[in-house]
């Protein structure tokens, strides 16, 4: 095939998935000239999986997404057919919101969003081989022959890699939805030295909404009050659909037992290791064979069709058991299948090999985003392309790049996760890995994060002045009810009586009331005369603030002692194996992950702390900075 040159860009996205969505909008946004390649156009920003945004963990990253200036969150708010705010009657640390997309009207906004970005350009075709001199990166050939040119470069192949479909004992090369495998870039990826691993999802299969008896199911409306994931987010969208909940049962549960010998994952066929908290119907079967049933929702996957995808229900096994599956499901007994659940097995790269820019160590400019990385979910490929997005493009323009640490965001926590520890399966965030989750909110995400936003050029003028008053009016809200006195009236004790509390003996200052627990920020208003009228978002973090400010202090302790951490660097020529005293296995893997502080290396396995404390005598004597790798 002959080459030509077919153009100079700053920076080159690969893939048009969540992640390089993100990636490009973020890259034009800083103000790089930015060309996303992608194998099919039609398929920007396509679900393969699960329509639905956010969850547990998860919404809150859409949240950060947004607050950072990036698309996903106004994009979901557009195209929804449903919004819920989840685990309501917990603490605000695991509240998140969750939308069912509208998957066809999801992927034209995100498109004519890119189509519209200045500095982005859009280009169909499939990138086959990297363009690498003296360890750096210069572009990319594509199939056709044409050389791209660039100063940085993204990856975001998600599942494209060497993909290979599989359904019962049937096994061919493809990427998700029966789209075009990408395997000369997994090839050169390896021919540059990239470890890579081979993991494993999968998909349940899509019934036809008019052959569902939804009478033998029950109804999951959205809630009631409007919802949004963006701080943009004006208009919202009230004619929701409902989902639907069922079980499986004994019967479903025979039938996956007597043809378990015909599932992939029990003969042998796959390989690859498959996602722990997203596990087959098979798989939960076998493990939890005690259990009698399990959920299945039934989730409409637009307005304008009627397919519905069966979650709960991913599998692989043969398409004729997977009928029988269905057959024995309340609701779907006359099931009408449209589409047959898969396994997909595909090329990761192993994520230590990247700094905490999601840059790679190997080769420098070109940074990796997505499942390419390791990862499971649409939010946490949004929120790697995000970041790689914006630190290509400030390398590219001699900018500074953006770490955000633990305890910033779940982004933070999901980036250091990947470069410092790995990952042995496909990685999904969850609340449990956040050790500062009380303070990182779907709450407080723009408090958070819109400085930043503002400060590298995601977010607007007009955006960060908003932001800067709701702040102001927060903060005046707070000092106002820590000033003002309630007095035990009759109105007063009344109002408390009925929130099931007990009596004032004498006067209290209204920030006091409100950090017991059945007092809300409404009830401590009414009995304050407040004169002016604040936002819900703004009584919901001024009640927070209140009610969990001890906690929240002591978290904010913990992370200035982190901080004193992360600015313990270490010298990027250290030898690790010249430390005597080290342990043999955290030298090794001091060696491989590279830490840039003592806090990211306290965090890798296998290190504990007494080699942290050796390490920090050897930084502090100013012996190892002299000695080269």
């Amino acid at each position: 095939m002959p080459q030509y040159e077919a153009g100079t860009f700053d920076v080159i996205v690969v893939g048009a998935g969540h992640a390089g969505a993100e990636a490009a909008l973020a890259s034009a946004r800083m103000g790089a000239k930015t060309l996303v390649l992608t194998m099919n156009l039609d398929m920007i920003a396509f679900m393969p999986c699960n329509p639905s945004i956010g969850g547990p963990a998860k919404g809150i990253v859409v949240r950060e997404i947004d607050a950072l200036g990036g698309a996903m969150g106004r994009v979901i708010d557009k195209t929804h057919i449903q919004m819920r705010m989840l685990n309501t009657a917990k603490g605000p640390a695991v509240r998140a919101l969750r939308a069912q997309a509208d998957k066809v009207l999801y992927q034209q906004e995100m498109k004519r969003l890119m189509e519209e970005e200045p500095n982005l350009t859009l280009h169909q075709g499939i990138a086959e081989e990297l363009v690498v001199e003296d360890g750096k990166i210069q572009g990319l050939i594509t199939q056709v022959g044409g050389i791209y040119r660039a100063k940085s470069v993204v990856i975001t192949t998600g599942t494209f890699l060497r993909g290979e479909i599989i359904i019962g004992d049937l096994r061919y090369s493809s990427g998700p939805n029966n789209q075009q495998p990408s395997i000369k870039l997994a090839e050169n990826l390896e021919k540059l030295g990239f470890e890579t691993v081979r993991f494993k999802t999968g998909t349940p299969p899509r019934v036809n909404s008019n052959s569902i008896d939804y009478s033998k199911t029950e109804i999951q409306p959205g809630d009631d009050v409007p919802r949004a994931f963006s701080y943009e987010t004006t208009e919202y969208i009230t004619d929701q659909l409902p989902c639907w909940l069922t079980y499986t049962n004994e019967q479903t549960h025979q039938v996956i037992d007597d043809n378990l010998h015909l599932s992939p994952m029990y003969s042998g066929m796959i390989k690859g290791t498959g996602p722990r908290y997203c596990p087959s119907i098979e798989d939960k079967v076998v493990r939890f064979n005690d259990k009698p049933r399990h959920q299945i929702f039934l989730e409409p996957e637009g307005r304008n069709t009627r397919e519905v995808y069966v979650q709960g229900l991913s599998t692989s096994l043969p398409e004729h058991v997977q009928r029988k599956l269905l057959e024995s499901i309340p609701g779907l007994e006359k099931a009408e299948m449209m589409r047959a659940g898969y396994a997909i097995e595909y090329d990761s790269i192993v994520p230590t090999q990247l700094w905490p820019t999601l840059e790679s160590k190997r080769i420098e400019n070109l940074y990796t985003a997505g499942q390419i990385n390791g990862t499971s979910g649409y939010e946490e490929a949004a929120g790697q392309g995000l970041m790689a997005g914006i630190n290509a493009a400030a390398k590219v323009l001699g900018k500074e790049e953006v770490i955000l640490s633990r305890s910033d965001a779940y982004i933070g926590v999901l980036i250091d996760d990947l470069v410092t520890k790995g990952t042995n399966e496909p990685y999904r965030l969850l609340t449990s890995r956040a050790e500062y989750r009380l303070l990182l909110r779907h709450d407080n995400a723009d408090i958070r994060l819109t400085e930043l936003a503002y400060a590298i050029g995601m977010v607007k003028e007009e955006r960060y002045v908003k932001f800067l008053a709701k702040k102001e009016r927060i903060e005046e809200e707070i000092k106002r009810l820590r000033g003002i006195m309630i007095k035990p009236n009759e109105t007063t004790q009344q109002v408390i009586r009925d929130a099931g509390g007990s009596e004032l003996k004498d006067g209290i200052r209204g920030a006091y009331l409100l950090k017991r627990p059945e007092m809300t920020y409404d009830m401590i208003s009414q009995l304050t005369a407040s004169t002016v009228e604040l936002e819900d978002e703004v009584k919901e973090q001024v009640e927070i603030h209140i009610k969990y400010e001890g906690y929240i202090e002591k978290s904010l302790q913990q992370v200035d002692k982190l901080k004193k951490m992360e600015n313990k660097k270490i010298p990027e020529n250290i030898d690790y194996h010249a430390i005597s005293g080290i342990a043999t296995e955290a030298r090794g893997k001091l060696a491989e992950v590279r830490p840039l502080s003592i806090a990211q290396a306290s965090r890798i396995s296998g290190v504990n702390p007494a080699d942290i404390s050796i390490l920090l005598v050897y930084i502090e004597q100013g012996k190892i900075a002299k000695i080269s790798v």
